[in-house]
């Protein structure tokens, strides 16, 4: 047999190896691409059911406690959607802020808490007297406690009711700051 013929034979299965593993990498990336089209962008990769959360402060008091009906996890933007939320935010004192809304949704790393549609906001003082504040949407930020929006906002006291369109408020101060068209009914005692 000649040397040409040993050397073709002894080469044939290595290139007919390496033709099927080229053909195999070709064809699996289409297959993986074609199946990674079908996965939608804001799929959800995990949820839970009927929530309650607790929190606590580096001191052991209570920070906060949540409860929602319905959790979910966007996967593609990082994204946490709360169905329902309902939230007292007592910050280590024993009178919380009650906060809730028809949904919201916590941005990456919980820096952001878009509280979304019949947002209200509400809390008793030493005194047994109520503040109630509501509106569209609202914007908080757990880390500095500040919560923003340019929508629309009732704020219900013992006193009477201010509105007004846009609003600053600082949780931790219990400061609110109406930004324009502020009007107000209240009671002279």
């Amino acid at each position: 047999m000649p040397a040409n013929v040993r050397l073709a034979l002894f080469f044939l299965p290595i290139a007919v190896l390496v033709a099927a593993l080229g053909y195999w990498n070709i064809n699996s990336p289409t297959d993986n691409a074609s199946s990674a089209s079908l996965i939608d962008d804001n799929s959800i990769d995990f949820f839970a059911q009927n929530t309650h959360t607790l929190q606590f402060t580096d001191e052991g008091s209570l920070q906060y406690e949540l409860n929602s009906p319905r959790i979910e996890h966007t996967q593609h933007d990082d994204i946490t959607l709360l169905l329902q939320p309902d939230l007292l935010l007592f910050r280590g004192t024993e009178l919380p802020w009650h906060i809730s809304s028809a949904r919201s949704e916590v941005s990456p790393e919980g820096k952001e808490v878009e509280l979304i549609d019949n947002v209200r906001i509400e809390r008793t003082d030493e005194k047994g007297r109520p503040t109630i504040l509501t509106t569209q949407r609202l914007t908080y930020v757990p880390e500095t406690e500040f919560a923003h929006t340019k929508l629309a906002v009732k704020i219900e006291a013992a006193n009477g009711i201010t509105t007004g369109v846009g609003m600053h408020t600082y949780l931790n101060e219990s400061k609110m700051h109406l930004l324009s068209n502020v009007r107000g009914k209240h009671d002279v005692r």
